[in-house]
C-alpha cells in the first residue's frame, strides 16, 4: 500500500466510526480507481448502506460477464466533499456493451459495466441496484482522475502542429478544416495505461453521436478531469485497452481527442456495438435526454464529423449501408442496416443514447457539417442558477 492509500485508509476508519458509517470491503486497483464489491445473494436486488470512500469524482458500476447485461435499474447517490451534503438519487444508464470483436473484447478482465457518472469532487456514496436477474459480481467503481495527474491541462493541438499522414487517406472534394482538437496529452492520459497498439479498421464511413450520460451540472475547466476520468473507467473498471471514444465535445465546445492512433486514421473504437468497425464517433459530456444542447456543442460535433468523413471525400448529409457485426438487440448479425453519415447511437444500437434532444438536432448538425467552412460563433459557459434563483425553484 502507497503512503498515499495508507493516510486515506487511517483517515477513513477514524471517519466511519465517528458517522457510524458502514465500511465496506474494498479491492484497490490503483489510485485513481477504487472499486467496493456489492455482495451477492439476491438476484434481484442488491444494495449498500450509505459509507464514506475514498476520494472520487465519477462513479459507476461493473460485473463479471462482460457479455451479461443489467436488465434492470442502478441508481446511486453520493455526498460532497465540500459540503457534506447528499445527492439526490441518480440513475446510471445500463446500455453498455463490449465491443463485438478485437482487443477491447478479447482482453483479460474485460467486464460488463453501466456508463460512469460524473459527480465531482465526492467521498461517499449509496447503492441500489434491483432488476429481473441480476449479474453476478457487482462492483462500484471510484474513479478520481486527480489522484496521480497535474490538474490543469491547458494545451491545445492546432491543425498546423500536427504531422501530416503520409499514410491516412487523401482529402477528398468534401474536404473541411481540420478542427482544433485538445491533445492526450493535454487532457492527462495516463499513456502507461494503453498496453496493446491501435487497431486500423479501413475507411471511416460513418459517425456516430454520443453522450456521456451523467451530469451536466459541470464547468468547462473540468472537462478535461471529465475525459480522463472516462479514459480511466474504460481501461481499468471496463478493462478495455482504451478509451472507447474517438472525439469528446464539452458543453463550451471544447474539442478533445479520444481513442489513440491518430485523430486523422481509421482507429476501432469501443462505442457503437455491432458497428465499431470503419466508424467513427464522438461523445458530448453531458446527458442530453432532458437538457438542451447549444449552438457551440452543435458546431462542434458539426466540424469534427465534416473533417473526419472529408478525409473520404463523403457527403455528411448522405447514407450508407453498414454490415451488423453482432446480434445486438435492435440487427442481427450479417444484417444490412442503411445509416446517415452523421447517426445517433440510438440507430444501431438499443439505448435512449445520445439523448432526445441532441438526437433530434442531427438533422441541423448534418447541415451544420456540409457547410463546415463558416465559421461558428464563440462559446460562451453561461453560468448556473444563483443561490436566490435555487431558492425560487425550490432546489
Amino acid at each position: 500500500m502507497t503512503p498515499r492509500l495508507l493516510r486515506t485508509a487511517v483517515a477513513t476508519a477514524l471517519a466511519l466510526g465517528a458517522l457510524g458509517l458502514a465500511q465496506p470491503a474494498r479491492a484497490v486497483s490503483s489510485d485513481e480507481v477504487h472499486t467496493v464489491r456489492v455482495p451477492d445473494g439476491d438476484p434481484h436486488e442488491r444494495s449498500l448502506a450509505p459509507r464514506t470512500s475514498e476520494p472520487f469524482s465519477l462513479i459507476g458500476i461493473t460485473w463479471d460477464d462482460p457479455d451479461a447485461a443489467l436488465d434492470g435499474i442502478a441508481e446511486v447517490r453520493t455526498r460532497s466533499r465540500e459540503s457534506g451534503a447528499w445527492s439526490a438519487w441518480r440513475p446510471l444508464e445500463t446500455d453498455v456493451r463490449a465491443p463485438e470483436a478485437g482487443p477491447d473484447r478479447d482482453r483479460p478482465g474485460v467486464r460488463g459495466s453501466t456508463q460512469p457518472l460524473w459527480t465531482g469532487p465526492s467521498d461517499g456514496f449509496q447503492v441500489r441496484v434491483s432488476g429481473t436477474r441480476l449479474p453476478a459480481g457487482l462492483r462500484v467503481e471510484l474513479v478520481d482522475p486527480e489522484a496521480e495527474s497535474d490538474a490543469v491541462h491547458t494545451a491545445v493541438v492546432e491543425p498546423d502542429d500536427i504531422a501530416p499522414d503520409s499514410a491516412g487517406p487523401a482529402a477528398g472534394p468534401l474536404f473541411a478544416e481540420r478542427p482544433v482538437v485538445t491533445s492526450r496529452s493535454a487532457w492527462g492520459a495516463d499513456e502507461s495505461l494503453v498496453k496493446d497498439p491501435p487497431t486500423m479498421t479501413g475507411d471511416t464511413k460513418a459517425m456516430f453521436v454520443h453522450h456521456t450520460a451523467g451530469s451536466n451540472d459541470y464547468a468547462c475547466s473540468e472537462s478535461a478531469s471529465i475525459v480522463r476520468g472516462v479514459f480511466l473507467y474504460h481501461v481499468q473498471s471496463n478493462g478495455w485497452n482504451d478509451i472507447g471514444y474517438h472525439f469528446l465535445v464539452d458543453k463550451c465546445g471544447t474539442v478533445f481527442e479520444g481513442r489513440a492512433g491518430g485523430i486523422d486514421k481509421p482507429v476501432l473504437g469501443a462505442h457503437a456495438y455491432g458497428f465499431n468497425t470503419a466508424t467513427s464517433s464522438v461523445s458530448v459530456l453531458g446527458d442530453y435526454s432532458m437538457a438542451a444542447t447549444n449552438a457551440a456543442v452543435r458546431a462542434s460535433v458539426a466540424k469534427v464529423a465534416a473533417w473526419k468523413l472529408g478525409l473520404y471525400g463523403i457527403d455528411p448529409t448522405g447514407t450508407v449501408v453498414l454490415t451488423a457485426g453482432a446480434d445486438n438487440g435492435k440487427y442481427k448479425l450479417g444484417q444490412k442496416v442503411t445509416f446517415h453519415r452523421i447517426s445517433g447511437h440510438r440507430d444501431g444500437y438499443p439505448t435512449a443514447c445520445p439523448g432526445q434532444n441532441l438526437y433530434d438536432d442531427l438533422p441541423e448538425i448534418r447541415t451544420l457539417a456540409a457547410n463546415a467552412g463558416e465559421p461558428a460563433a464563440p462559446a460562451v459557459e453561461q453560468p448556473g442558477p444563483s443561490e436566490e434563483d435555487e431558492d425560487v425553484l425550490g432546489r
